[in-house]
């Protein structure tokens, strides 16, 4: 930016960083695009917030610092000598660089870019491969963007130059995405490191760059599973490895929002170190597989307090195959009308699954009677399995025909621990 002169504040643009005086308050900030005639001027402060503020009870503006495009540097970037990953990119803040104009963000999509944001990843790291299969928020991905990425994870698996591949996402749905890897990627000979970022890049409270770090060492380790990386604390001290089925989004913003569930984080990361801190699978020397069959058919249906069981014909309906219904506690419904209508649309083909409510613990249906007279039902206990995570599986499963067409195949195959979603006896 350039500074301003006495004629510019009379006309502020988009992208102009202004000061603007209310009756009582004084803000400072980035001013934004505002959609049409609208009568909301739209500001983006300092701290990475955008707030709103009505034209008519604005008493003055100044411009601060006028708005320049920055011209694109070339940048060479020196990694040959290093160890050579794979990048797949998806979109999610970690992907993004801020509009200065608009307040929206813009994808990064080349190694150059990455550089500009993360120069600290290319100090550890070559980039062999960015592959960008789609670019959007996690919340609008479906099981197909996760066979689409799953191949070129695949194919990225096979280049012998490659030691690891990192994968960054939006936070919404990482945890579905991180199942369905799991599930779909077999026998892996490289770590699979999936990795975000909540706070975007021009914000100082960023978690981006060490997310990234710590990604790169996991990359570059003997880990042969599909992990998630990120902050353990809201510090800027080190990382968790997490695993792929076993971890869950459970806050909205913080910057160590995701912990594993019912299992323990397999290292701590510093932006050197790998610590091992529970025993993973380790490279082999079977050959990758992928196995991505999948049945879009499934649902995942909390129980509340007096449901209706009914609801459960909308899904028989509509051809559904399978559903997975959070329980309460260790695992009961709001009724025995529910156990009745689960009885029905089990012998019309639908098959139920029950994960728990609580998130952490597991599933026992033998402790009271209310629970016994539901697993009669002929609904499957999937134990300490997240529902997230049974969700995924139970499409994953029902997408084989020749296991679909048997229940007792599907119930087998639901409490086989193929990815590390069931832990068997939990540590308190």
């Amino acid at each position: 930016m350039k500074k301003a002169t006495s004629k510019d504040r009379e006309k502020p643009i988009p992208g102009d960083f202004v000061e603007i005086s209310l009756m009582k308050k004084t803000y400072h900030g980035t001013l934004l695009e505002s959609p049409g005639e609208s009568s909301i001027l739209l500001l983006k402060l300092k701290s990475g917030y955008n707030i709103g503020i009505i034209k008519k009870d604005i008493r003055e503006i100044k411009i601060l610092e006028k708005f320049t495009e920055k011209k694109e540097e070339k940048i060479e970037i020196k990694s040959k000598d290093k160890p050579k990953i794979g990048v797949v990119m998806t979109g999610g803040t970690i992907s993004s660089e801020l509009d200065s104009k608009t307040g929206a963000v813009k994808w990064l999509t080349s190694p150059e870019k990455l550089f500009r944001f993360y120069p600290e990843l290319f100090e550890k790291v070559g980039i062999s491969k960015i592959e960008v299969p789609f670019m959007k928020g996690s919340e609008y991905i479906n099981y197909k963007d996760w066979k689409k990425l799953a191949k070129i994870v695949f194919k990225l698996l096979k280049n012998p130059e490659i030691k690891g591949i990192i994968i960054t996402h939006g936070t919404d749905t990482l945890h579905y995405t991180s199942s369905a890897l799991s599930f779909f990627l077999r026998h892996l000979n490289k770590p699979v490191v999936l990795t975000y970022s909540q706070r975007s890049t021009d914000r100082a409270s960023s978690d981006a760059s060490l997310n990234l770090e710590c990604a790169a060492v996991a990359a570059l380790s003997d880990i042969a599973e599909v992990i998630l990386v990120g902050h353990a604390t809201t510090n800027d001290d080190f990382c968790y490895a997490l695993p792929g089925t076993k971890v869950r989004k459970l806050h909205s913003s913080r910057r160590d929002a995701f912990k594993p569930v019912n299992a323990k984080p397999i290292a701590k990361i510093t932006r050197d170190t790998l610590i091992p801190l529970t025993r993973y699978k380790t490279k082999g020397k079977e050959n990758p597989k992928i196995d991505d069959k999948f049945e879009e058919k499934v649902a995942l249906i909390k129980v509340y307090p007096g449901q209706n069981p009914d609801i459960l014909d909308s899904y028989l309906k509509k051809k559904y195959k399978g559903i997975v219904l959070e329980l309460f506690g260790l695992g009961h419904v709001p009724g025995k009308e529910w156990i009745k209508k689960l009885k029905e649309i089990r012998k019309k083909g639908i098959v139920v699954c029950a994960a728990a409510q609580t998130i952490f613990g597991r599933l026992d249906p033998l402790v009271y009677s209310a629970g016994r007279d539901l697993e009669k039902s002929g609904i499957i206990f999937l134990e300490d399995m997240l529902a997230e995570t049974a969700l995924v599986k139970l499409g994953w499963v029902l997408g084989h025909k020749e296991w679909a067409k048997n229940y007792e195949k599907i119930h087998e195959k639901m409490l086989e621990n193929v990815a590390g979603e069931l832990l068997g006896r939990l540590e308190e």
